[in-house]
């Protein structure tokens, strides 16, 4: 091979030092992503009620991997129907419907963008009209009740999270990302709050990492050494007795002796009354950049971040700083899905982010997700919808789909 570049070459390399964002990246496992930016995952509430994708969802995908994101997430992939984040969500598993599945893989993988489902079990959080939560400690507090999980119950997660990453790679997905975050379950099982065992799942952050480890190892074993396996995770769960930022640095320390291949940091949690990832941040700074920093110092994993990247300047200067390798948005690529291709350019160019006056609760986050469905159905520019009315809209939606669940999975439910 010529050690001279050609002219294109050149050009390419110095578009690059001037967009670091342009930049691919190859992860632990040798995938390749293609530049810096990805769709983070969020609940896009699209699939039809009975685990299964639709049409709606599958050209939402294909919009944000035309819009250029090198890897875009589809958020709470369920391994398990009987705790579901809500009725939305898609189900990896033996109820799979994979012909309903393909054309989603299919059409996400434009121009080598990555497709990754993010495994999900919602534990504790379980949406109460179709599940009867569990966690790994029974729980009687004020907005939350629920079961602890036996020993035969956590030993038994490892298998499910294996089966439903494999049944990922056999479906074309391109990796997949263990949902370690917000809340859920194995959010749960790192934070003392949550998680008050006396056995060897509970105690030290060793102990309340173990299932996490144990589920990543298990997941490595099935899909091989060359399938991309990401983990989100908090920083911080943003509540008193909850899990801190340094035992969240221990975390990143034991993912550093794992096969993992991207650890997205996040942080907050969607318990009742918790604190929105945005209290108290008045610097204008990315969420949780300051914990990705200090982790940098402890693993040599590729780092993604996700929350509150508003401007292109924020993200240029994370990468360049080195903080992260990979900045993942949710809300704004919901208001420009071709966020990424923007960002890609010499002019660049801001999303405009809607302020609302006093929302009702989860009234911002019902606007985004049904801003989604506008996306998802192409008809964006005529989205109208105020918070109060966008929440109406998705719990009426919300209440039509636990009943397609029900009919579905209520013979499960019976065994929880």
């Amino acid at each position: 091979m010529s050690g001279t570049e050609s002219s294109g070459q050149t050009r390419e390399r110095e578009t690059s030092n001037l967009n670091p964002l342009r930049n691919s990246l190859v992860l632990p496992c040798g995938a390749l992503l293609k530049n810096r930016l990805a769709k983070s995952a969020m609940s896009d509430s699209l699939g039809n009620g009975a685990g299964d994708p639709t049409e709606a969802q599958v050209r939402l995908y294909e919009r944000w991997a035309k819009g250029g994101a090198a890897i875009s997430i589809i958020g709470e992939v369920q391994i398990d129907p009987r705790y579901p984040e809500k009725p939305g969500n898609l189900v990896l598993g033996p109820h799979t419907d994979h012909r309903a599945m393909e054309p989603l893989v299919r059409r996400a993988v434009f121009e080598d963008a990555h497709i990754w489902p993010q495994l999900g079990h919602a534990g504790a959080l379980s949406h109460l009209p179709i599940s009867q939560p569990k966690g790994p400690s029974a729980l009687d507090i004020e907005g939350l009740q629920c079961a602890g999980m036996s020993t035969e119950d956590i030993q038994e997660l490892p298998d499910m999270y294996a089966r439903a990453a494999a049944n990922a790679k056999d479906m074309g997905f391109t990796g997949v990302q263990v949902h370690a975050g917000h809340g859920f379950l194995l959010s749960q099982f790192l934070s003392p709050l949550f998680n008050r065992r006396k056995d060897g799942y509970g105690g030290s952050i060793e102990a309340r990492c173990r299932i996490v480890l144990e589920i990543i190892d298990q997941i490595r074993r099935a899909v091989g050494p060359l399938f991309p396996v990401g983990i989100k995770i908090n920083s911080t769960d943003r509540l008193e007795g909850g899990l801190t930022e340094d035992d969240a640095l221990e975390v990143v320390r034991l993912l550093d002796r794992t096969s993992v291949d991207l650890i997205d940091i996040s942080g907050g949690t969607y318990f009742p009354g918790a604190k929105a990832s945005s209290d108290g941040q008045s610097d204008g700074e990315p969420y949780f950049l300051g914990f990705a920093r200090r982790a940098r110092g402890v693993t040599d994993v590729p780092l993604m971040l996700t929350g509150g990247f508003k401007r292109r300047e924020q993200a240029v200067d994370a990468v360049v700083g080195g903080a992260v390798d990979m900045v993942s948005m949710a809300r704004a690529m919901v208001l420009s899905p071709r966020l990424p291709e923007v960002w890609l350019t010499e002019e660049g160019g801001d999303p405009e982010f809607p302020v609302f006056d006093s929302p009702p609760r989860g009234g911002a986050t019902a606007w985004y997700t049904m801003r989604l469905t506008a996306l998802a159905e192409d008809r964006e520019e005529a989205f109208t919808l105020d918070p109060q009315s966008a929440l109406r809209a998705y719990e009426e939606r919300d209440a039509q789909r636990c009943i397609k669940w029900r009919e579905k999975f209520a013979h499960l439910a019976e065994s929880a």
